[in-house]
């Protein structure tokens, strides 16, 4: 954090004119940052005197994808963003959530001050990187990795000068920049202790999403003093079962005196004198108390160590060399016995070749499991000590995809990070690439891809230096890619590249194990004593399930949630209504639709429009040809028209995607 120099605007107006004009550098009251960000607005070809260009804002639809691909940073950032606002009520302000390339994401302010601040485009969609806004507190943390305020002329560009802005970075577990956080007021409420708030609510969020990320390793909390533990001053390490550190806050990093670029290469015995297991199994029988470790360079710290069951469990495993699959694998997949044969079948086929560098092409409906089945498939194979990178290709906006995947090096791109990204495929190496939905991606990136699964070599963005990579492939898509071919719509040579192995998971309602599964999914959700209702679970059976495992798994959550402390069984008055009423008109096994309308308990009325609609229904002998054929046009076009992605086609057919997937089996 920088000491904020006092200078009037005429003078901070004058130091950018002569700097922009005549090349004369700014005195030593003009931060050195802020002189060099001018000059990288300078270098992007902008004016200070230039006006606000929205034609970069980002578009509705693709500002729903950026938002649905950042959804982790701002489901952690929404309630520090919502205190912090508190925090600055009725001070002509607003807080400021942006992802890692400046596009502002997420704000919360003042209405006064909003109506101001949407006439230089500080809203949501719009980019506020230096090449587009030049020198403000938003793109020149971002250039920097660093907080920084930015007040009045500082702003290089001229209409931008009422703000006062001061703008801390958000990290990842890895290091890697996921955000900037900010706060932007009216410049002449400029308050000295705005910046000291800004990073602290940035260090919230990103402790927080340290320890979502980092939920299934070994976490370690720490603090100089004992109290401190808990705070949003503690470190925060993420440690491997085998001691290796794979995580860290800041603030851990440096109580420990290291840097990001110590992550995944230093252990526990490296930094600390205590044995990593003998020190990890007090813990777990202290159960949240903290204690004093000594650090290698004499120090001491304290500590408390947090374990999830399935991490000990698969210490136990590894220690008694149990490799059977439906032991190795903790999902719900596979802890019963009793699993689909279908399922199985095909994770046998899989389990003898992933070794042997064959990529698999994991096909099904949404929300059949194929991510969990790529998950099992690794921690059965010889790399499941090593990463498992999973990249949904229809999540990630177009004209972020490139750099997701092949990663960028310093200064490849406006707002691009100072230490580059790896990018998910050189993360993938040694490991396993899991592509979800890659009849996504966009054609021009297939042949990228393909490149690289030929020669093994990936190129960063901004580089001409091809680096090794070796992991094994799976791909996962609910598109039918040879229909995809004939539109030219995916590559037939990425197809063969990508499919040494097919594989077709059933959907749930073809899966012959749904009671297990019912029981399995209710042991996640840590309610195994709770049991489904006979006559409900028959019914469930019977359901077409558009949703698969996915939507099971919601209407469990659901039904825990509502059930009462005294009773232990979900029964019908436990689900949502819709569903209730799709039970009914589906029908449950053996029974008319009247009888299974009969069957359902009273409090579950049916409408009587909707009985009407069903008599009527009932009653039509004949269907209407025509009405189904442009039905079954226009679900179509729909579909073509969203690239295959079933939500976006419901959208923009204005119903609901589980309106569409039953459109869908009627057909």
């Amino acid at each position: 954090m920088r000491p904020h120099a006092i200078l009037t605007a005429p003078h901070l107006k004058q130091a950018r004119l002569q700097f922009v004009e005549r090349g004369i550098r700014p005195d030593t009251g003009i931060d050195l940052r802020v002189a060099q960000s001018w000059q990288r607005s300078m270098s992007a070809g902008l004016s200070p005197l230039g006006g606000v260009d929205c034609a970069d804002n980002l578009s509705v639809p693709n500002l729903d994808s950026a938002r649905e691909f950042n959804h982790e940073l701002i489901s952690h950032s929404e309630p520090v963003i919502e205190y912090l606002f508190e925090q600055l009520r009725h001070s002509h302000s607003m807080v400021i959530l942006a992802d890692a390339q400046g596009v502002l994401m997420h704000t919360l302010g003042d209405l006064d001050f909003l109506s101001k601040a949407d006439r230089v485009a500080l809203k949501c969609g719009a980019s506020w990187a230096e090449n587009q806004r030049g020198t403000n507190a938003i793109g020149t943390a971002l250039a920097e990795v660093s907080e920084i305020e930015i007040n009045g002329a500082e702003h290089f560009l001229e209409p931008n000068e009422f703000l006062t802005c001061a703008a801390a970075p958000i990290l990842s577990a890895q290091g890697q920049l996921m955000g900037i956080l900010d706060i932007s007021g009216d410049h002449r409420s400029h308050h000295p202790h705005t910046l000291g708030l800004v990073t602290t609510a940035a260090q919230m969020i990103e402790n927080s999403m340290v320890l979502s990320a980092c939920q299934h390793q070994i976490l370690v909390q720490l603090h100089p003093r004992a109290e401190g533990i808990g705070s949003v001053a503690q470190g925060v390490l993420a440690f491997s079962e085998d001691g290796c550190l794979v995580g860290a806050n800041r603030r851990g990093l440096a109580l420990l005196k290291l840097r990001f670029t110590d992550v995944a290469s230093i252990s526990w015995a490296h930094l600390f004198e205590q044995n990593f297991e003998a020190l990890l199994t007090n813990q777990l029988r202290l159960a949240g108390q903290s204690e004093p470790v000594l650090c290698r360079d004499g120090s001491r710290l304290f500590i408390q160590m947090h374990s999830q069951s399935r991490v000990r469990h698969g210490m136990t495993l590894r220690a008694s060399s149990v490799r059977a699959a439906h032991s190795v694998d903790t999902s719900m997949q596979t802890r019963t016995q009793d699993v689909d044969s279908r399922w199985q079948t095909a994770l046998e086929k899989a389990n003898k070749v992933i070794d042997k560098r064959i990529p698999l092409l994991v096909t099904g409906e949404s929300g059949v499991g194929k991510e969990v089945f790529a998950q099992t498939v690794h921690r059965n194979s010889a790399r499941r000590d090593q990463r498992f990178v999973a990249v949904n290709c229809a999540a990630i906006p177009e004209h972020l995809i490139e750099a997701e995947l092949f990663g960028y090096v310093a200064g490849a791109f406006t707002g691009a990070s100072r230490q580059g990204a790896a990018g998910r495929l050189r993360e993938a190496d040694g490991g396993t690439l899991f592509l979800d939905e890659i009849g996504d991606m966009p054609l021009s990136l297939q042949t990228r891809l393909l490149r690289v699964l030929q020669e093994r070599q990936v190129t960063p963005l901004g580089s001409s230096h091809a680096i090794a990579v070796d992991f094994n492939l799976i791909c996962a898509t609910h598109q039918n890619l040879k229909h995809n071919i004939e539109q030219r719509r995916f590559r037939e040579d990425l197809f063969y590249r990508i499919n040494g192995l097919s594989l077709s998971l059933p959907a749930l309602r073809e899966r012959s194990d749904f009671a297990a599964l019912c029981a399995s999914i209710l042991q996640d959700l840590a309610a195994p004593e709770v049991s489904i209702q006979s006559d409900l679970l028959k019914a469930l059976q019977s359901y077409a399930w558009p949703g698969n495992l996915r939507q099971l798994s919601h209407v469990l959550r659901t039904a825990v949630a509502l059930i009462d402390n005294e009773r232990m069984s979900i029964n019908w008055e436990h689900l949502g209504d819709e569903l209730v009423c799709d039970l009914r008109n589906d029908g449950v096994v053996g029974d008319t639709k009247q009888d299974a309308a009969a069957r359902l308990p009273k409090y579950f009325s049916v409408p009587e429009s909707q009985k009407r609609e069903s008599q009527n229904l009932d009653q039509a002998k004949m269907p209407v040809q025509n009405l189904q054929e442009n039905t079954h046009q226009l679900i179509q076009q729909a579909l073509a028209q969203a690239n295959g992605n079933v939500s976006a086609a419901a959208r923009s057919l204005g119903i609901s995607r589980q309106t569409l997937y039953r459109k869908l089996q009627e057909q």
